[in-house]
């Protein structure tokens, strides 16, 4: 079958596929182009992974090709051969050479979707002819994602995931018997090991209306195989000013921080978005990728899990008001569990928790402009955390009112907000004042004990600082003098 060939990438990939024909033509080795880079090369997707399936055997292959190229060999799969070649530069090229299982329709016949199942004789690359036994092209043209078969599932649980995220990610929707398919063998997942399930989760999280893929997840019971503690918040009864149950307020939480971040894609009020800061700063603050995962994935995962805790700390006070005491604090508990799990690193840990267990903060400070030292122990007890802990409070917001968003009173709370992302950016020192005395002071000059107590004056004196009330080495030695006891 011919079809067009739109492939918009790197002309060095492009120069680099026409050596790998030249080196594989003197071998007279059968080479097809096919999985990912197929897809992605026929949609015009950018892409730096190349599949490449071999007649004969692709790990003694690789291991020729990363020789003659310069490139690092990283053998994948002993059993199966499959081996990677790894091509230096400032995006590095991945070239992953499997050995053919059969010929190549039953090689093809072994993948999971129809979209991957496509591929090209490499000598054809010029004036390609497309091998699609399982209807890949049509699929691409009417963007689904359709299993190859049922098998498909059984073979890798990981797929059932996988079937949203690519969905996700590409803007697809889901074959309607694909999705039955997945319904049926759902608790699969869990013989599916951790890592893999944290980066197909956290790869539909990072795509555009996460929060839509979120519920189809639910839906086809995926969601609490995944993250069983969300049971208990399923209908958990809010106070009367929440617009949602809990967990669906979770799920709003996941589309507002969305909203917050200008995620492509999605529809804005602009009167209501008005008020929210942004700039390249932020946009380039949320990029940031912290492990493997960028700032705005960790958030919108922190949005989804920032209530788990909801239902234990439930209450009812003599006036019969609803009541969640420490459910910030609990919550954050409950996510390290969870994240250690599904084994995301320390740092990505830490700051999941923080910006559960401190997700009320902004909202607490009070007044519409708070005080420098407010705004000092906010950034304080948030670590790296604030700017995001800020977007955090912003989304649970707007995911509590819902469609009963006041607008008066959203004002007040974003430019409260706001105010403090201004001091944040405007001024470093009430952040993170310059050290002006240590604890070798306090022992030198007043003659004090190494001791806890020392850390206490030296943070007195931090805090002094950013409100604006020390600001050199003599004038906190002074104020060191005002709170020391005075001796008889």
């Amino acid at each position: 079958m011919k079809t067009e060939w739109r492939f918009k990438t790197k002309k060095e990939i492009m120069k680099l596929l026409s050596t790998l024909r030249e080196l594989l033509a003197q071998r007279s080795t059968q080479c097809y182009l096919t999985g990912g880079f197929v897809r992605d090369a026929l949609m015009g997707r950018a892409t730096s992974d190349i599949d490449l399936v071999i007649g004969g055997k692709a790990m003694e292959l690789a291991r020729e090709i990363a020789d003659i190229l310069g490139g690092r060999y990283v053998p994948l799969d002993q059993a199966n051969e499959i081996a990677r070649v790894v091509l230096p530069g400032e995006k590095p090229l991945h070239l992953d050479f499997a050995t053919m299982r059969g010929s190549i329709e039953e090689d093809l016949a072994l993948r999971d979707f129809t979209i991957d199942a496509i591929a090209l004789n490499l000598r054809e690359m010029d004036e390609p002819v497309f091998i699609d036994p399982f209807g890949g092209l049509r699929d691409l043209e009417e963007g689904v994602v359709r299993a190859i078969s049922e098998e498909a599932f059984l073979r890798d649980p990981a797929r059932l995931l996988r079937t949203l995220r690519l969905g996700a990610e590409l803007g697809f929707s889901i074959d309607g018997e694909t999705k039955t398919q997945i319904e049926r063998h759902h608790q699969l997942i869990t013989h599916v090991a951790s890592e893999r399930v944290r980066d197909e989760l956290c790869r539909l999280l990072a795509a555009p209306k996460a929060a839509k893929w979120l519920r189809l997840l639910d839906e086809l019971g995926l969601l609490l195989e995944i993250l069983p503690e969300l049971s208990p918040i399923k209908g958990a009864e809010q106070p009367k000013e929440h617009f949602w149950d809990v967990f669906e307020h979770s799920i709003e939480t996941v589309a507002a921080v969305e909203f917050l971040l200008r995620i492509e894609g999605l529809t804005y009020d602009d009167e209501i978005l008005a008020l929210v800061p942004w700039s390249p700063a932020l946009e380039e603050h949320f990029e940031e990728v912290a492990s493997g995962h960028s700032r705005k994935t960790l958030l919108k995962l922190a949005g989804l899990l920032h209530d788990i805790a909801k239902p234990q700390t439930r209450s009812i006070d003599e006036m019969g008001r609803m009541r969640f005491f420490g459910h910030a604090k609990e919550g954050a508990s409950i996510a390290e569990g969870i994240l250690a799990r599904l084994r995301f690193s320390a740092r990505e840990k830490d700051m999941v928790q923080k910006m559960i267990e401190h997700h009320l903060r902004p909202g607490q400070m009070g007044e519409e402009m708070p005080s420098h030292r407010a705004v000092y122990r906010y950034f304080r007890d948030t670590g790296g955390v604030g700017i995001d802990t800020l977007f955090l409070n912003l989304a649970d917001h707007l995911a509590t009112r819902g469609p009963n968003l006041e607008l008066e009173e959203w004002q007040r709370h974003a430019r409260s907000i706001a105010y403090v992302l201004e001091e944040r950016f405007r001024e470093e020192s009430i952040v993170a004042p310059p050290k002006l005395i240590d604890g070798h002071d306090l022992i030198d000059i007043f003659g004090m004990m190494p001791g806890p107590k020392i850390g206490e004056l030296l943070e007195a004196v931090r805090e002094a600082q950013a409100a604006g009330e020390v600001a050199t080495r003599e004038e906190a030695f002074s104020f060191i003098e005002r709170l020391l006891p005075v001796n008889p």
